[in-house]
């Protein structure tokens, strides 16, 4: 896995941790999309560096 990988892969971690301990609704809310946005970062990076290979031909 990339360097980038493992960060988003970490901040994902990291924010999702702090979102499920959070003690307002609004910094829950808020880390809680955090996490989502630090997820897609990563799926990026995965497709990006070619870790999951797409084939649309289904069998």
């Amino acid at each position: 896995m990339t360097k980038s990988g493992w960060l988003f892969l970490c901040l994902t971690a990291v924010t999702g941790l702090y979102g499920l301990s959070a003690d307002t609704q609004d910094g829950q809310t808020t880390a809680l999309i955090a996490s989502g946005v630090c997820a897609c970062g990563l799926l990026l990076t995965l497709v990006v560096g070619r870790r999951i290979k797409f084939d649309p031909v289904l069998r």
